[in-house]
């Protein structure tokens, strides 16, 4: 039986959460029925390296300097004719440009394109090419119910065409009592400690708004709380996180890992994870830290309320202010019961709708359906 074969086409292999998901869907994707190979504009980092040891193909094409960047869609072209994909599966913007005109001057039987953000910012142009990728594509993919309404409102996708296939996060990995406290040795984190996390790419301050936890912290100290900020991530901003944190006298609470490729040891060490992004299609993160079984405080924007229910799995922050924020730390801070509660929950509802198996089953069930169809 001839195996189907998928072309991924993304952006950029680095360290954001769609190159997460296409590492969940090499590893688990039955290499009986699916091949896969992963096309590009750049790659860099450790996930070059995880692909190769599954046997994944990773093929840059260079950054594209426009979405009509002729010679990086000629590039794409001589890829299909070489592999000779069953699937383009488009992600990110760049990716959906390459997939879809691509797929389409190729002749690929199945064109898949996946919208992986809720865009409030995107201009008229971006749309109106969106919507044209759109009608190219055989299927387009929501990653959260958010996205989805963009692409039916925004958009005006039909509801045949369009689906939505939640977000999945590889399996947690657990850690006893000696690990725990040797990383938190290694970070100056006293046993009363009470860690509050954050994690994601410190690119844009005015998407992730790290500076708001940073002043967060500096309200809780006042208060005489014994809190650790932690940051996980990296990114351009990063020096000017570490100068705002001197600059409120919190850099001694305040900590920074800079970029790492493995997140999870670090959710094992938290008490509280806290994501104040002004957008967000999904929030990859929240449903990493809910596998962790930890309390979430989040913004009311984009795809979170959809994997937070406010007063459930946390709290949700409808009315931006850093005291109100603040005031719901002290309040979890004071009530292990609450925290407890509001985890087991988190972890109930990530395991059951954001899992890795689940994700990638439900991409499968995609693929294998849409094959069946051409008959």
């Amino acid at each position: 039986m001839e195996l189907i074969r998928i072309l991924h086409i993304v952006e950029t292999i680095g360290s954001g959460g769609v190159e997460r998901r296409r590492l969940l869907l090499c590893k688990n994707l039955d290499p009986t029925k699916f091949e896969q190979k992963i096309l590009c504009t750049h790659a860099y980092g450790d996930f070059i390296n995880e692909f190769d040891a599954l046997g994944i193909e990773v093929i840059s094409v260079g950054k594209m300097k426009s979405p009509f960047h002729l010679n990086r869609h000629l590039k794409v072209q001589q890829m299909i004719k070489k592999y000779k994909p069953h699937i383009v599966h488009g992600a990110v913007f760049e990716g959906v440009t390459l997939a879809a005109i691509n797929g389409f001057l190729c002749g690929v039987p199945i064109i898949l394109i996946e919208e992986t953000s809720a865009p409030i910012k995107r201009s008229w142009k971006a749309n109106l090419l969106m919507r044209c990728f759109s009608f190219l594509s055989d299927k387009v993919i929501a990653v959260s119910p958010a996205t989805l309404h963009y692409l039916r409102s925004t958009l005006k996708v039909s509801e045949k065409k369009s689906l939505l296939i939640n977000n999945g996060v590889a399996n947690p990995i657990y850690f006893d009592a000696h690990q725990k406290a040797a990383l938190k040795l290694k970070l100056k984190i006293q046993p009363t400690d009470f860690v509050i996390g954050s994690v994601g790419r410190m690119h844009d301050d005015h998407v992730k708004r790290f500076s708001d936890g940073i002043r967060i912290a500096a309200i809780l100290k006042k208060q005489g709380l014994p809190v650790k900020f932690l940051l996980v991530g990296g990114g351009r901003q990063l020096s000017y996180y570490k100068e705002l944190a001197k600059e409120l006298a919190v850099d001694d609470i305040v900590l920074f890992t800079d970029y790492q490729n493995n997140v999870q040891p670090y959710y094992e060490i938290m008490d509280l994870f806290m994501l104040l992004s002004s957008t967000e299609s999904f929030g990859l993160v929240l449903a990493e830290a809910m596998l962790h079984k930890l309390p979430v405080i989040a913004t009311d924007v984009g795809g979170i309320p959809y994997i937070i229910e406010d007063g459930k799995q946390g709290y949700i922050i409808k009315e931006y202010n850093l005291n109100a924020i603040a005031h719901l730390i002290i309040e979890l801070y004071g009530d292990s019961v609450l925290r407890s509660e509001f985890g087991s929950a988190g972890f109930l509802k990530a395991t059951q709708k954001y899992s890795e198996k689940s994700y990638s089953s439900d991409v499968a069930n995609l693929y294998l359906s849409l094959m069946k169809n051409l008959g």
